[in-house]
């Protein structure tokens, strides 16, 4: 008896926190939204819960606020598209042809984040996103250049265990240089994350200079990973959003163009200083890639339980690939087959889409479109595998959520108050 008073106590206490939080999402999107960035810029994917699988404290986070503040959508042909994909994959999972830990990978860092991307514009405004996903953005990456200045990443001092902390923990170098991390345990994924982010702060309302400013320190952030994939994606969104972006000031883009010009000058030698440095470590990391490519004899139509790892192709062992597949596309292939992989691939075209017509283009458009190239060069890693399926998600709800709002609006600023709209209640 003693002992069930204390647990019926939990059970209560328990239950009334969770109804406190499901009030409190419902009532304030907004401040659920900026809760949930903070967690996904600033808490590593190794701190969570094992249950089972182990999940990350932003897989949960996206899961509870799906669940809670969940409003209808118009349906897309994206959503049939993932839709088959998951009822795929599932069935695989249910003959042996994918392992239960790549189907939880795939339905909680790839479907729950593209979910959330769908219907979080029913809860707050783009203008809200924006100015959220830009403030978070480069608070992380003033973090980071701290954190190369200081040589010190606090964030690798918060306990975890597992594979996830075994595998991301440890800070990287490249040259005898330590690459800034932050939060997102590797430098690529803090790379990719900044260069997709840098899309938003061009899409803010914010003036020419603070603007202007804010892109610079995502960029030196960016810089500091070494990461090529970083840079790279990180120049290709600048353009695309420079030149492309709706409602971006010509005078803004006069001054962005001379600043990256006087970046790139300052940039590149101390990229190539390091790169040099580097050297071998560099170009096998390049070769690694190249050899990824012998792995596509082994995709099958539907699935791969794995068998592949035991084998020897020619020269190559294969379970040598097996614990890192720098190649987002080669990894779907190999662990879900060829056809559920063009079904995840038609989503992503269909955010690709939306950045090419002007009247659904976004920031979150554009965003997924520069990271095409890092899509066969790098996994999908922490957080950056998430932030990407959230993009996709809200390029594909972004003209939804516009089309509510007042006519003439420019994109980034706030729905006037006497028209509804979809983010009105944001």
């Amino acid at each position: 008896m003693s002992t069930a008073v204390p647990d019926a106590l939990l059970a209560l206490t328990a239950l009334a926190v969770v109804t406190i939080a499901v009030i409190t999402v419902r009532a304030a999107p907004r401040a659920a939204f900026v809760a949930w960035a903070l967690l996904f810029f600033f808490v590593p994917v190794w701190v969570g819960i094992a249950v089972g699988p182990f999940w990350a404290i932003i897989t949960l986070a996206t899961m509870g606020l799906l669940v809670v503040s969940f409003v209808k959508v118009p349906l897309q042909p994206a959503d049939g598209w993932f839709m088959a994909f998951v009822v795929l994959v599932v069935g695989l999972l249910v003959v042996g042809g994918a392992s239960l830990p790549d189907t939880v990978t795939a339905l909680s860092e790839w479907v729950l984040p593209y979910a959330f991307g769908r219907v979080v514009l029913g809860r707050v405004s783009t203008n809200l996103v924006v100015n959220v996903l830009s403030i978070m953005a480069v608070s992380a990456a003033s973090l980071a250049v701290l954190e190369f200045i200081t040589s010190f990443n606090p964030f690798v001092l918060i306990p975890g265990s597992g594979a996830a902390h075994e595998d991301f923990s440890p800070l990287q170098d490249r040259g005898g240089v330590i690459r800034a991390e932050g939060a997102f345990g590797h430098s690529i994924a803090l790379g990719a994350v900044l260069a997709m982010c840098s899309a938003f702060v061009v899409a803010t309302r914010w003036q020419t200079a603070p603007k202007v400013i804010a892109l610079g320190v995502i960029a030196t952030a960016t810089v500091l990973t070494f990461s090529r994939t970083g840079l790279i994606t990180l120049v290709i969104t600048l353009v695309v959003s420079v030149c492309l972006m709706p409602g971006v000031s010509a005078r803004f883009r006069a001054v962005a163009v001379s600043a990256g010009i006087g970046a790139a000058a300052i940039a590149v030698p101390v990229l190539s200083r390091v790169l040099g440095a580097a050297g071998e470590e560099a170009q096998g990391s390049a070769g690694y890639r190249t050899d990824l490519l012998v792995l596509l004899r082994e995709v099958q139509l539907f699935g791969n339980p794995g068998h592949w790892q035991s084998l020897v192709s020619g020269d190559y062992y294969l379970g040598y690939f097996a614990r890192s597949i720098d190649n987002a596309l080669v990894l779907m292939l190999l662990r879900f087959g060829v056809v559920p992989s063009l079904l995840l691939l038609s989503v992503i075209t269909c955010a690709i889409v939306a950045a090419a017509r002007p009247a659904t283009r976004s920031p979150a458009a554009l965003a997924v479109l520069g990271q095409l190239p890092s899509l066969v060069v790098v996994a999908l890693i922490t957080q950056y595998g998430m932030f990407l399926w959230f993009c996709v998600g809200l390029a594909v709800s972004w003209h939804q959520a516009d089309r509510g709002a007042a006519d003439g609006e420019v994109l980034g600023e706030a729905r006037t108050p006497h028209k509804a709209s979809v983010g009105s209640r944001g």
